[in-house]
């Protein structure tokens, strides 16, 4: 009977650990006895060898990161109860958290002190323009105020039992990515309090992080030199050795207890206990059998927030996509009622009408996206808005993906994209039955735009060659004729549009001052030839249409034999075009700043309504309306204003009416005769099963990057097997954040830069506190908070409010400091007078001061900019006021237009100047600065009055060119030098390659990042977002794929940890040095 009972209590123990929750940052405690770890968002306890778990939190924020303090009795942890991570303390046993920190930036707990301080990283006002965060502390005790722990930035700070010794991680790379070997590897280095000294522990080339103290002399960490992460030891003279032996899943967390004995740690939906000295791994069964924070299926009316929308033929009814499901709406303003067509887990999404009775959508309920019909299912009620009873039917189902369904003016073709390059084209029954089908391309990019022409003979598109310009083409539906190149230009031609009398083809081009505009073709050559003036005399006399050609007239035009068809379509009038010489036949309608990026033709086709697509690249502010003009560029008007966002332009009714939709999803209908707009609303039932939608959302995800990642074989890996193996994983998230961690793990497998899966709506509704900043740093005293450093040029900088190193804030509005934290006196005082009272030393007292401050929400430029003032005043020291210092924030045209503008600041009378991409995160002006840096003078000129006697003068002046009035941009052709580190990330990489490439000069400092991939991004059903890297790139001498090769610097050197606080930088002295010899020598 005992033995039945053990096997019955066996049985029992594997059915739960089957079962086992996803369960994430398992922290065992000291005395080896429980488990704090997060489930659902919230922290729970176990005993460590498993069983029933004790919830002792319950809060819609997300909180993680649960770290028992020194005797066990408390636990620290991380939550966004307030919008932002903040640092909270309750007793191990339960009862209400306690707030410790309540500043905006994010707070993440990474262990206890010997003296009970929680230590956290965060980024406050001494981390300033590096990746690294600084590393905090704060009294467990509460009613206090946190204060920078140490001078070194890094990951994971934790302290030796005896205090003796800090370590901590530095690197910035992504831990996810198990493989990553390269310059931003993360390594664990020790300082030591006594000696002041910092020094390396770890230098293998995998990411190794995540120290935990057993003793004061050893160190357990994760490591994945073995391939995946698992725990090892290492001493402090540095030998190591491998613990534990994880080969499916690398160890995502682990925790010890106080003697090493005692490991648990997660790997993949494992949480397993570790003993160390038998070499034994047992899984632990935990039971976190509870309710839910979060009800598992929503149900909730929608207010517009339409994602895409369909107007029908007759423009009675329109069908539109909320969240994945297909509703169709009356189009009257005064009914807001919609219908739902479709529910469940699938997303469907780009709905069309083929007729005033049938739909086609796409669909991945099936498990990929293919084509389908929906129509009405009762025989005496075709109108799907009015009908109760609606049937769909597959339209295609082979193994590609089939997308983008757009549907011919006479309703019999429909053309769509297939996998990722083909353009098809298809005659189409009500019965969902294609025909005549036609692959009018198979390539590598993607057509965009595809418009119809109105005799639904033509199509017309986008399409990209390898150089990335994308030119707009015309093409035969039935594939009869070539595709004909109508832009025909290096910059960037979208958008096409055909005007509904045939006469003109409008797109959208950055042909002028990379800028988008509005242009349109003459499809026929007889209206080219026409003179607005004859166009404007035509018009007065009511005649503004050309008369038709006589046979012998036509030309080159479009091909007009008879076809089936034709006896029924007597009343469309067949485009004609001239296809000779037609990209010289183009037209410039609009000449504005503003992007100018969506268009349609009213029904007449001699005005056209456009959008702003807002600044881009650029940096001037627009409103983004909808607007009319004629033509010729006549007659401007603004027909929607406010900043209403207009987009997804359809003309409908026979051109009585123009749609669009709106900021927040709102549909909006134009009376294209008074241009006068009513609001359509809508109100949408939607039903969201989370758990069902977030499978959806996975495998939308996995799908989206396995046709668009620009590595075909995935960089070495099996990416269906990966989604095999993490699909289950990511199911059983109990949050959308531990879904989306998951996720991001299984990206990390690929080993690529620019990855990730973020954003989206969460159903957490949490408070949202906002910090005012003031731009001090200082510690918390028994008389206040006492002022150890100010920002420059910081609210406590200024003339009026300016505070002083040695001030000790003593009351905030009046509220003492004595038991409270400075920065929760300051929430929600952005932007609004705030009473300091100050007492400021003199002499050998204190004096008593009232300010008045205003704080602000953001100091990110205050820290920039004293950042490079620093190195400037370094440059200047270390060259002898030779050299001059520039930045480069990023890769973006506020940077570019900073760069040139500091270019002739910074290198004034200067011999040559230092160009600095360290911690620059990238962006896309790297050839804008190589124009600048590689511009060869050919030629001089000197003006009169410059010189008395050309003949024997002239030769003084070979430095002079009029560079300003001949480029485009600005010209640097002294001296330079550039430096980088492995901070330096994407096009900053690409800009480092590049100035040794093309022999500029030389790069010093370390290698960069190896962080280069071209990259936009996928948006799913819920809003989230997940990254694509869609192009890589190679260096052209050495073949080599940047993502995996940094560029590196003709001379290396190493910044220490701390080197800020030291006031020095040797990577920019050595720079300077070497920059100093290339100079020509002054007397």
């Amino acid at each position: 009977m005992k033995l039945l009972s053990l096997f019955a209590l066996a049985v029992a123990s594997a059915s739960v650990f089957a079962e086992q929750p996803l369960i994430l940052s398992p922290e065992i405690s000291p005395n080896g006895e429980h488990i704090a770890f997060s489930y659902q968002g919230d922290i729970w306890t176990v005993n460590s060898s498993g069983g029933r778990a004790d919830r002792l939190t319950i809060h819609e924020g997300y909180e993680s990161r649960p770290t028992w303090s020194t005797s066990g009795e408390q636990i620290a942890f991380s939550s966004d109860r307030f919008g932002n991570n903040d640092v909270f303390i309750m007793a191990a046993s339960g009862g209400t958290p306690t707030r410790l920190t309540y500043h905006s930036a994010s707070d993440t707990v990474t262990g206890f002190s010997p003296n009970n301080e929680v230590l956290f990283n965060s980024r406050r006002v001494y981390a300033q323009v590096e990746r690294e965060s600084e590393v905090m502390s704060v009294s467990a005790l509460g009613n206090t105020t946190e204060t920078r722990f140490m001078d070194a930035l890094g990951f994971d700070a934790t302290v030796s039992p005896d205090g003796s010794k800090i370590a901590f991680v530095r690197g910035t790379a992504r831990t996810s990515r198990e493989d990553y070997r390269g310059p931003a590897n993360r390594n664990i280095w020790i300082y030591s309090v006594n000696d002041k000294e910092y020094k390396q522990l770890t230098e293998d080339d995998s990411p190794e992080f995540m120290p935990k103290w057993v003793g004061n002399d050893t160190l357990y960490f994760l490591s994945s030199r073995d391939g995946k992460y698992n725990v090892y030891q290492a001493k402090m003279n540095g030998r190591t050795k491998q613990l534990t032996n994880e080969s499916e899943f690398g160890i995502n967390h682990f925790s010890t207890s106080e003697n090493g004995q005692k490991i648990v740690y997660q790997a993949g939906d494992k949480v397993v206990n570790y003993n160390v000295s038998q070499s034994l791994s047992t899984p632990i069964a935990i039971d976190v059998n509870s309710d839910f924070r979060f009800d598992p299926v929503v149900t909730k009316k929608v207010n517009d927030d339409i994602d895409q929308y369909s107007v029908s033929p007759n423009a009675k009814l329109s069908a539109y996509v909320v969240r994945g499901d297909i509703y169709v709406t009356r189009n009257d303003k005064e009914d807001s009622r919609s219908v739902r067509l479709t529910q469940g887990a699938a997303r469907d999404q780009d709905v069309v009408w083929l007729n005033d009775t049938h739909l086609l959508f796409v669909s991945d309920r099936e498990g990929k996206n293919d084509l389908y019909m929906l129509s009405s299912d009762d025989p005496d009620q075709a109108d799907l808005f009015r009908s109760l009873k609606h049937k769909i039917i597959a339209v295609t189902s082979g193994p590609e993906e089939d997308t983008s369904p757009t549907v011919s003016p006479n309703g019999k073709r429909i053309a769509y994209a297939q996998g990722r390059g083909k353009l098809i084209t298809a005659d189409i029954s009500t019965a969902g039955v294609l025909s005549n089908t036609k692959i009018l391309l198979d390539g590598w990019d993607t057509p965009s735009g595809v418009s119809w022409s109105p005799d639904s003979q033509w199509l017309a598109y986008s399409l990209s060659d390898l150089n990335f310009n994308e030119e707009i083409y015309i093409h035969a539906a039935d594939n009869s004729r070539a595709p004909v190149n109508v832009s025909m230009h290096p910059k960037y031609d979208i958008n096409p549009v055909w005007s509904p009398d045939g006469t003109k083809l409008g797109f959208s081009s950055m042909r002028n001052n990379g800028d988008f505009d509005i242009w349109f073709a003459w499809l026929s050559k007889s209206d080219w030839e026409r003179s607005r003036e004859e166009w404007k005399r035509n018009e007065k006399l009511g005649d503004d249409k050309p008369k038709a050609k006589k046979e012998s007239e036509k030309g080159d035009e479009a091909d007009e034999s008879a076809d089936d068809d034709a006896s029924d379509e007597k009343e469309t009038k067949l485009v004609k075009i001239d296809f000779d010489g037609i990209y010289e036949r183009l037209e410039q309608v609009t000449r504005y700043a503003g992007n100018e990026s969506e268009l349609m033709f009213n029904q007449e086709g001699d005005h056209i309504y456009y959008t702003i697509g807002g600044s881009g690249r650029q940096t001037f502010e627009v409103e983004r309306n909808l607007y009319k003009i004629k033509w010729d560029g006549e007659d401007k008007k603004v027909v929607l204003d406010k900043g209403l966002m207009p987009s997804d332009l359809v003309l409908a009714d026979n051109g009585k009416h123009l749609f669009t939709l709106t900021r927040g999803g709102k549909m909006m209908r134009v009376d294209t005769k008074s241009d006068k707009s009513d609001t359509l609303k809508v109100v949408s039932q939607s039903k969201i099963d989370n758990a069902a939608e977030r499978g959806q959302i996975f495998d939308d995800a996995w799908r989206a990057l396995n046709a668009g990642f620009y590595d075909p074989n995935f960089h070495g890996k099996d990416w269906d097997k990966l989604r095999e193996k993490y699909k289950p994983i990511a199911l059983k998230a109990s949050t959308k954040e531990d879904f989306q961690y998951i996720f991001n793990l299984m990206l990390g497998q690929l080993n690529a830069s620019h990855m990730g899966l973020s954003r989206g709506e969460n159903p957490k509704q949490t408070q949202s506190q906002s910090t005012g900043l003031i731009g001090i740093e200082g510690v918390h005293t028994s008389a206040g908070y006492e002022v150890k450093s100010v920002l420059e040029n910081s609210p406590a900088d200024r003339e009026e409010s300016r505070l002083m190193v040695g001030d000790v804030i003593t009351s905030v509005n009046q509220q003492s400091l004595e038991n409270d934290n400075f920065y929760a006196m300051l929430t929600d005082q952005a932007n609004m007078p705030v009473l300091l009272e100050v007492q400021r030393p003199s002499d050998e007292t204190f004096v008593k001061k009232e300010i008045v401050i205003w704080p602000t929400t953001s100091l990110s430029n205050q820290l920039y900019d004293a950042w490079v003032k620093e190195r400037r005043r370094l440059t200047e020291e270390y060259s002898r006021g030779r050299l001059g210092y520039l930045h480069i924030r990023g890769m973006n045209w506020t940077s570019f237009e900073r760069f040139e503008r500091e270019l002739m600041a910074a290198g004034y009378g200067k011999d040559g100047i230092v160009i600095d991409v360290r911690y620059n995160g990238g962006g896309w002006t790297t050839d804008y600065l190589m124009a600048v840096l590689n511009v060869k003078q050919h030629a001089y000129t000197i003006p009169r009055g410059a010189a008395q006697n050309l003949e024997k003068e002239h030769v003084k002046f070979k430095d002079a060119y009029p560079y300003s009035e001949r480029l485009p941009l600005s010209a640097w052709t002294k001296p330079s030098i550039a430096m980088s580190n492995e901070n330096s990330y994407s096009n900053a990489e690409i800009f480092s390659h590049a100035y040794k490439a093309l022999n500029i000069g030389k790069l010093v400092g370390r290698p960069t990042f190896g962080a280069v991939i071209s990259t936009g991004s996928y948006q799913l059903v819920d809003g989230s977002r997940v990254r694509m890297p869609y192009r890589g790139w190679w260096v052209k001498e050495s073949g080599e794929n940047m993502d995996f090769v940094p560029a590196t610097p003709d001379i290396e050197v190493f910044n220490p940890p701390a080197y800020k606080a030291k006031g020095i930088d040797p990577q920019l002295k050595r720079a300077v040095d070497e920059l100093l010899k290339q100079v020509k020598q002054k007397p």
